[in-house]
């Protein structure tokens, strides 16, 4: 895939988070959702992050997509510092290097299987003959080949999941950002997804960030974070 493969050729970590702190303010109180914040993310690495409910760990996904921004310190991705970019250019710059999966799915239910893979193509401009393309190999890839006209209502649980991560991938970014992508799984289902995110970041070096609250599939798929009381720690 392109932007991966840009990555690796210059060796620029995919995401490079420095002291990021964030704070909200509920009326005269200062509400600190952590500090001082350091993350570094490699071309083809898996990093999963685990953490009691209210911890942070959504805001700091958000943060590390061009969602929201810190209150101080610095996030680059691709080596991009994405707080200098307007909020056009960071939704932008997310359409070329990020994807997106979350637990559930967010597909529009009016349009198929292949229609909503295609809509992050057709936000970046991409010709419909193209985006059809592209969006059709990478339903293949993930096992849906034979589901492209399917709209989600006619899809099973696992296979709509499926969807989303074609979708995420579609633009083929450097990094894909997943809020407990298997949550709404069940068992069964969830290993089939964690094989996927296996074969994917294997074959093409993509880069997966996680919100898991799935001990067994982090620790399986790479390096595990605990977000607790503000600090990110190395999970033993």
């Amino acid at each position: 895939m392109n932007e991966a493969s840009a990555s690796m050729k210059d060796n620029r970590p995919v995401i490079d988070c420095r002291e990021v702190t964030r704070t909200y303010n509920e009326g005269p109180e200062k509400l600190t959702i952590f500090s001082g914040i350091s993350l570094t993310v490699a071309t083809g690495e898996t990093v999963a992050i685990v953490g009691s409910s209210g911890a942070g760990k959504t805001t700091l996904l958000n943060l590390l997509g061009g969602l929201d921004k810190p209150s101080s310190g610095t996030i680059h991705i691709c080596g991009e510092n994405i707080q200098t970019l307007s909020e056009g250019g960071r939704a932008r710059f997310r359409n070329r290097h990020l994807g997106f999966v979350y637990q559930f799915h967010h597909l529009l239910p009016e349009f198929t299987a292949l229609e909503n893979v295609m809509m992050p193509c057709a936000l970046g401009g991409v010709p419909v003959k193209v985006a059809r393309e592209k969006a059709t190999a990478i339903l293949e890839k993930v096992g849906l080949g034979a589901r492209l006209a399917h709209k989600p209502g006619e899809l099973s649980g696992g296979e709509r999941q499926r969807v989303a991560i074609a979708r995420a991938l579609v633009n083929e970014p450097a990094c894909v950002l997943m809020d407990e992508p298997t949550g709404n799984l069940d068992e069964q289902t969830g290993e089939g997804v964690q094989a996927l995110i296996e074969s994917l970041r294997d074959q093409f070096g993509i880069a997966f960030v996680m919100v898991t609250h799935d001990m067994r599939m982090a620790r399986s798929l790479g390096r595990v974070l605990r977000l607790e009381q503000g600090r990110l720690v190395q999970e033993s």
